[in-house]
């Protein structure tokens, strides 16, 4: 477990540092999804709760709301990521609570 907890933090680390060409503080509401505004916040919350519903449509209104096609891809991996941490993260906490252990994994 030791290596994956590494690269899970490694991944965290590289999604919401220093390279990249959105900002800081709209990559990390993406990843928490919480704090945006439209049209960020109907294409984070698709992209986190609904996938298979993100339609051209949200990208573009994003695009014409000023992001980069750059950014927007950030945008949509800090998203998925951010998502996939918390189902991490909720999926840790019931096995620790199953198997008695301490949070474990992290």
């Amino acid at each position: 477990m030791t290596d994956i907890s590494r690269l899970h933090r490694e991944l965290i680390a590289r999604v919401l540092g220093n390279d990249a060409t959105a900002p800081l503080e709209l990559r990390r509401a993406a990843f928490d999804n919480t704090g945006l505004d439209e049209p960020m916040r109907s294409l984070v919350d698709k992209v986190a709760v609904h996938s298979d519903a993100v339609t051209d449509e949200d990208v573009s209104a994003v695009r014409a709301a000023g992001l980069s096609e750059d950014q927007v891809f950030e945008i949509v991996v800090c998203a998925a990521i951010g998502q996939a941490d918390r189902h991490h993260s909720c999926a840790l906490a019931a096995l620790a609570e199953a198997t008695g252990e301490g949070k474990g994994g992290r």
